[in-house]
């Protein structure tokens, strides 16, 4: 069995390869930063003698997107989970936040997504096997002042995933999708969105491992805390504006 991790320098990727070699995946991991993707791969290599393949790309790229596909393709027959976990925020009001690092998470948390589901798939379902693990958040469900281009990106990755395991179901395949959708989580998310959380965080391990076990047994929709469920449920019976004040009450507390 082989995995693809996307974003597994650091966080819930990182952890997510870490699971997966202990289940005897072996392992594609990809970032930006090589020296990450060596470290980890030497720890790895450490426990076990699972193939650990690096694969050095900025995934804000639509070409570096490509590239990635074109090689793992070239090299390996298939691949037997895609987990698209690479991804970043930004905290702010809309008018003021850097629209060249908006751009930037557009293309990384939709477009790279997007295009890794789309060339991934499209083998999976001509074999009639595979998996694709879409990290989100439950960010995914509800509009996001002060972060709402971050929250928009996990909108759009929810619904795609929704709208492809329709497609899966009504052709009776057997390749399956999951959308991961925690809430927060003690990862370098924080510093690299400029917040900080004022609620129960879970471990990026807890989330990784609960994420791969349920999606690697079916289940679609994955969120790893209660009140977090609970969120999710009161988001949608409730009204779309009570949700807009409700979670721009929260953001307001995460300034740091």
């Amino acid at each position: 069995m082989r995995a693809l991790v996307t974003g597994a320098s650091s966080g819930i990727g990182r952890d997510m390869a870490r699971y997966l070699n202990s289940l005897g995946y072996d392992l594609i991991i990809t970032a930006r930063g090589e020296e990450k993707l060596q470290e980890l791969k030497n720890e790895l290599n450490r426990k076990n003698d699972n193939d650990i393949d690096i694969i050095v790309a900025d995934l804000s790229k639509e070409e570096e997107c490509k590239r990635l596909y074109r090689q793992v393709k070239e090299k390996y027959e298939r691949i037997d989970l895609l987990v698209n976990n690479a991804g970043f925020g930004l905290f702010g009001e809309f008018e003021n936040t850097d629209l060249t690092k908006e751009l930037a998470m557009i293309d990384t948390n939709i477009k790279a997504v997007h295009i890794l589901t789309k060339l991934f798939l499209k083998d999976m379902i001509q074999n009639d096997s595979g998996r694709i693990l879409n990290v989100a958040s439950i960010a995914g469900f509800m509009p996001g002042p002060l972060m709402a281009t971050y929250y928009a990106t996990k909108n759009y990755i929810v619904r795609l995933s929704q709208a492809i395991r329709e497609e899966l179901r009504k052709e009776k395949s057997k390749v399956s999708i999951s959308v991961l959708c925690p809430g927060p989580v003690n990862t370098n998310f924080n510093k690299v969105a400029d917040v900080k959380f004022n609620l129960r965080s879970l471990s990026s391990e807890e989330v990784a491992k609960y994420g791969i076990d349920k999606a690697l047994s079916g289940k679609f929709i994955i969120i790893p805390e209660t009140t977090v469920k609970i969120a999710r449920v009161l988001s949608k019976i409730s009204p779309d504006t009570l949700v807009a004040k409700v979670c721009y009450h929260m953001q307001e507390k995460k300034r740091k």
